[in-house]
């Protein structure tokens, strides 16, 4: 059942059109003035107006005109119900909103099927708008799905990654089961790590990753004997050769993980002993064949292996350790990674 809205300052027309209408199983509702109507269309919001332009007050064309104004109203059908006829006046009805006329004395053939046309609009539209609205229903409940896939997704790679870490940080842990001062040297030596990083302005991606994994370059000291990691007085040659294996220890113990970070852990792990002109151990790689996160790993591990007291000798201070250091410019240490931490 279509809900109609009839405006006429005439009582006799309206309820005449009224009658009729509802002979046709329309809803009809009435109004006498501008006023009235605007009102009842907010409230009522029906679905098709047969509006009379002749009335005191506020006449037809300004009530067309405040209704075609209205977002939730505004594409509602008007039909002008006119005793004008001049082509002037029909100009101004369509340039307010108006869809369609019906001139006085009314015809009740033409009422009906003027109404039945616009109503047969109306109601497409409205089918029309439903569907969008149910459209955009759709789509914002799947957008809302994605989104919580997403999340889902972001919060899982998260936890993965902090188990990473997490992983990292246990082996790296052990190392304090040897030997408290290595513990803190760790810590040390991943910021001077960072410090590096940062003067090579890398991105602060890898900044953090390197912040993390070069805690990971001494884990293979967990392989070596306490005689040996904690004698108090110099290493033999036998001793030392063991001593070395630390950084093949530390290779094996991370070799094999599909974890970027523990990848990259096992290559600062057996790097940062080697030395730019090819004297270190295990492997005696040479200048960049050394990969660049040993090669900052090797500066800051001697800079803060010197400054710190071990069972074999006494801290040096920040000058005697810096002017150790500078003698093995371009022999141990990359010489524009040396000019940086200086």
């Amino acid at each position: 059942m279509s809900k109609i809205l009839v405006v006429d300052d005439e009582v006799k027309m309206c309820e005449l059109l009224k009658r009729f209408l509802e002979m046709k199983k329309h809803n009809v509702i009435t109004a006498n003035c501008g006023e009235e109507a605007l009102k009842k269309v907010k409230v009522e919001k029906p679905d098709l107006i047969l509006l009379d332009i002749k009335m005191p007050g506020m006449d037809g064309l300004e009530v067309a005109r405040h209704i075609r104004r209205g977002a939730e109203y505004g594409d509602i059908p008007i039909i002008m119900v006119t005793a004008l006829s001049s082509r002037d006046d029909r100009i101004r009805a369509v340039e307010v909103g108006a869809n369609d006329f019906i001139a006085k004395p009314v015809d009740m053939t033409e009422v009906l099927v003027r109404t039945a046309s616009l109503l047969k609009m109306k109601h497409a539209q409205d089918a029309v708008k439903s569907y969008q609205a149910g459209l955009e229903l759709k789509i914002a409940e799947r957008t809302a799905d994605l989104q919580k896939s997403l999340n889902e997704t972001v919060k899982a790679k998260q936890k993965i990654y902090e188990a990473y870490l997490d992983t990292l940080h246990r082996l790296t842990v052990a190392a304090e089961y040897k030997d408290e001062d290595t513990a803190e040297h760790i810590k040390r030596m991943s910021s001077y790590c960072t410090i590096i990083a940062r003067s090579l302005h890398m991105p602060q991606e890898e900044i953090d990753l390197l912040y993390h994994v070069s805690a990971m370059h001494d884990i293979g000291k967990i392989g070596t004997p306490d005689s040996v990691l904690l004698k108090p007085g110099k290493l033999t040659p036998d001793e030392w050769t063991i001593m070395k294996q630390h950084t093949v220890f530390g290779a094996k113990i991370l070799d094999n993980s599909p974890s970027e970070l523990l990848q990259l852990g096992k290559v600062i792990a057996i790097t940062h002993h080697e030395k730019w002109d090819g004297s270190g151990y295990p492997s005696g790689l040479a200048g960049e064949d050394i990969p660049l996160w040993g090669r900052i790993c090797a500066v800051s591990d001697v800079f803060d292996a010197l400054t710190s007291e071990r069972p074999y000798k006494k801290a040096f201070s920040n000058k005697d350790a810096l002017s150790i250091m500078k003698e093995g410019r371009g022999n141990h240490f990359e010489p524009q990674l040396i000019d940086l931490f200086m």
